[in-house]
């Protein structure tokens, strides 16, 4: 056994216990451990570190702890650049594109509004989530801390909002999404692209009321639905905007 110190920093420590939080401490660590592995041990994810340095130099997750060594662990980067150091994922991923947990379908279907592509099935069970997210290179959306810690999990957030808009915001504010966003392409029922659809073709497949008031439909080829820009598009365009991504 070893002994090395630990300091983690803004939004890390609400992973740890109240008595190591915003403090350094001492923790014994396994003879060969990984910063990687004592990182997860001490409970907090790995997906959710961007840097860490031991004795003060920039190290990566696969770094071998030696007695006495003074490890500090951060988040991701908002305003500081960190440009010279070396952060522990290896690849950015060039799509941003995600995979959620079955706790998390409404903040699935608000993506899809804004226009990323996000998959979400009330029964994926952990290991299909880590295996997609793998495959596909996608990002794991979870308030399961446990799954983050998967090996195959390479990129991932947790979710710390409980309610649908306020994960959203979240999110959008976290990964600087606002850019990226491309509103109503998506089907927010099966994530599949939309397309125009004719007046003409559209009115025999909407409510009688709906033929009087709109004009512009789009259709998903996948399950069939029809969407118009009726009450809840005024709705959505406002929780867009609250992100900073309104159409």
């Amino acid at each position: 056994m070893v002994t090395a110190t630990f300091r983690f920093y803004e939004e890390l420590n609400d992973f740890l216990p109240p008595a190591r939080r915003r403090r350094e401490f001492e923790s014994p660590c396994a003879r060969a451990a990984t910063t990687k592995h004592m990182i997860e041990a001490l409970g907090v994810p790995h997906t959710e570190v961007e840097l860490v340095l031991v004795n003060g130099e920039s190290v990566g997750f696969d770094r071998i702890l030696r007695e006495g060594d003074r490890v500090s662990v951060y988040p991701k980067f908002e305003a500081l650049d960190v440009t010279p150091l070396l952060r522990v994922r290896e690849h950015p991923l060039r799509v941003t594109r995600f995979v959620a947990d079955a706790h998390l379908g409404g903040l699935a279907h608000l993506l899809r509004m804004a226009g990323f592509d996000t998959l979400y099935e009330n029964d994926f069970a952990d290991r299909d989530i880590a295996e997609i997210s793998a495959r596909e290179g996608r990002i794991v959306l979870t308030r399961d801390r446990e799954l983050l810690k998967r090996r195959e999990v390479t990129h991932g957030c947790y979710v710390r909002a409980l309610k649908s808009e306020h994960q959203f915001r979240e999110i959008f504010d976290r990964l600087d999404l606002a850019r990226s966003a491309r509103p109503f392409i998506l089907c927010l029922h099966c994530n599949a692209p939309l397309r125009p659809l004719e007046p003409a073709l559209a009115r025999p497949r909407v409510p009688p009321k709906v033929r009087e008031r709109y004009a512009r439909f789009t259709t998903c080829d996948v399950c069939g639905r029809v969407f118009w820009e009726g009450s809840h598009y005024q709705h959505m365009v406002q929780v867009l905007a609250s992100v900073g991504a309104a159409p």
